[in-house]
């Protein structure tokens, strides 16, 4: 299985950027082990559109351009499901023992996303109800990407 996590805006260099590059390395080695081929950050360019409509649909589209057909799409939205480590990795092992080919993490734009886009969603996650900035989600998503990778080689969960 491939993971992808399409993100709408850049990080920026700094120390969110060194704490998302740790994790993501560290994924992707830990994920080789158990069958996840490769862990991607796909960067969508934010729309300068005046309105929010517009913007959600500009981006919407942009995203939905590179999302593999077939793939587990999964939308990170305050008001999504909240998993806990244990039940996220067994999510992510569910897919990867059904054969997915890609799962897919999407981080949209400040404005949202199209409903076109968020008909198509697998799952909604959440980190909580409160409105977090979007570095601070893409690095939570990637720890939890590497702590779920861990639970699922079999790496002694500290909650156990």
């Amino acid at each position: 299985m491939r993971v992808l996590v399409l993100a709408v805006g850049r990080m920026k260099k700094g120390a969110e950027a060194d704490i998302a590059d740790r994790y993501l390395k560290r994924a992707v080695q830990a994920g080789r082990a158990i069958g996840i081929r490769s862990i991607e950050i796909v960067e969508i360019r934010e729309s300068r559109a005046p309105d929010a409509e517009r913007r959600k649909l500009e981006e919407s589209i942009a995203l939905a351009n590179v999302i593999p057909e077939g793939a587990a799409l999964v939308l990170l939205d305050e008001r999504g499901e909240g998993l806990g480590s244990a039940a996220f990795a067994d999510q992510i092992g569910r897919w990867r023992d059904a054969g997915q080919e890609f799962a897919v993490f999407v981080i949209g734009g400040a404005d949202g996303l199209s409903d076109t886009l968020r008909e198509k969603v697998r799952m909604t996650l959440g980190f909580g109800q409160a409105t977090w900035p979007h570095q601070l989600v893409r690095i939570m998503l990637l720890e939890q990407l590497y702590r779920a990778v861990t639970i699922l080689s079999g790496h002694p969960y500290h909650r156990e």
